[in-house]
């Protein structure tokens, strides 16, 4: 005998579908704005906040379809059900503002390389670049986090520019076809992770696959991680894989002259700080010689002073940084604290900088990176971008999206601009 499905009392679906709309519009108004930017709570608001702020359509979708399915099974026989729908109605109204945000992040990282760069932008010092790069591609951005098409461009995997085992390896990323006897510029990537976690595989692909299929060659590296390692250990292989670049990089088709740097979050830290620091000899334990010089930097939210000077940083950092970081506290020694701040190395002979961080991020204040931009400009002879993103949280690039395709555009813009005017331009 044949058992036919019967539907979820009117009840019950319409309370299983309040209860999803309810939590589906609590997630909306968290991508919207974080919920919390202090302790734990700002931890668990960003990786919800992160996922939906990026991929608001892929929300909707989601949400519609449950909605759907309740909806069939009788969900909108109760009055439960209704109040139900008018919460989804208003998160997917929102999640549709999100999405026309995130598309307007074009214009805006365009505006910042305007004001950064001037009449050397405008007047099309970059002529190589394609504009029509910086359109949004649909496939991408619904592939979104699943997207691995940009790893064909990895030539050479975890080669060893250190003696700390698979934390010093890299990734060369470079088009096939780039000529070995080329001179073509370089892009080394930091990656984040809070000095904790995290791999070379892990961030900045979109960027990376954008640059190489554009002629650059990038390296992506891993560094020495805490509770193991001790503070300043990421930064000296951060300078020691720079120091491998120099020497070797030429065999892979890459200009040694012409090295620019990026990274996220702790690799903001770790890859403005380098850039402030050439051939800094307390960075640089038994290679003190090497040439560590980049000629720009490109840090994305990232972290620029441990000691919260002014206090635009996060001081709920201290005992996280003391514990299992640094080994000591700010007390016990301040000049660690400071020197490993990137504020403190600010100076006249900074390199051009383009920062970009998001007004949304929870882990990382925008506040920082505004303070930093400013001793920035009052300092440095070199020009200095500045993108605020509206809507954006911390690790917005990490995959396909129109802020992160749109910042790909933008970054490779800013590095030809610098190219051209450091004179190392193609003949």
């Amino acid at each position: 005998m044949s058992r036919r499905s019967t539907p979820v009392p009117d009840d019950r679906a319409g309370h299983v579908l309040l209860v999803s709309s309810a939590l589906g519009a609590l997630n909306t108004a968290n991508a919207r704005k974080p919920l919390s930017r202090t302790g734990r709570a700002s931890v668990l608001c960003f990786f919800p906040g992160w996922l939906t702020s990026e991929l608001p359509l892929h929300a909707v979708a989601w949400q519609a379809l449950a909605t759907l399915v309740l909806a069939w099974r009788g969900a909108l026989r109760s009055w439960k059900g209704w109040a139900a729908l008018g919460l989804s109605a208003w998160s997917w109204a929102t999640l549709s503002t999100i999405w026309r945000q995130s598309t307007e992040a074009s214009a805006i990282l365009d505006d910042a390389l305007v004001e950064g760069l001037g009449d050397d932008l405008v007047a099309g010092s970059v002529p190589d670049v394609d504009h029509s790069d910086l359109h949004i591609e649909r496939r991408r951005i619904i592939a979104g986090p699943v997207a691995r098409w940009k790893t064909r461009y990895v030539q050479s995997r975890n080669l060893s520019y250190g003696d700390a085992g698979r934390r010093n390896q890299l990734d060369i990323w470079r088009c096939a076809d780039l000529p070995l006897d080329g001179r073509a510029p370089v892009l080394l990537q930091v990656h984040g992770g809070a000095w904790i976690i995290g791999n070379k595989e892990q961030q900045a692909l979109p960027l990376l696959a954008h640059m190489a299929e554009n002629g650059w060659v990038c390296v992506s590296i891993n560094y020495r991680l805490s509770p193991r390692a001790t503070w300043p250990d990421h930064i000296v292989d951060v300078k020691r894989a720079l120091a491998w670049i120099k020497a070797n990089i030429a065999d892979h088709g890459g200009d040694p002259d012409f090295v620019a740097i990026t990274g996220g979050s702790a690799g903001g830290h770790l890859s403005s700080l380098a850039a402030l620091t050439p051939n800094e000899p307390m960075f640089q334990p038994g290679f003190e010689d090497a040439d560590t010089s980049v000629v720009a930097a490109v840090p994305f939210y990232g972290v620029y002073d441990w000691t919260n000077r002014d206090g635009t940083g996060r001081s709920d950092m201290d005992d996280m940084l003391a514990r299992i970081i640094l080994k000591t506290t700010r007390d016990e020694s301040p000049e660690v604290w400071n020197d490993a701040s990137t504020m403190t190395w600010v100076s006249p002979d900074a390199p051009p900088f383009f920062v970009i961080h998001g007004s949304n991020d929870s882990l990382v204040p925008a506040e920082q990176a505004r303070s930093f931009v400013a001793m920035l400009r009052a300092e440095s002879k070199k020009p200095v971008a500045f993108a605020e993103l509206p809507g954006a949280q911390h690790a917005f690039e990490v995959f396909d999206s129109p802020r992160t395709i749109s910042s790909a555009g933008a970054v490779h813009r800013f590095l030809e601009t610098v190219r051209k005017q450091s004179g190392h331009e193609p003949s």
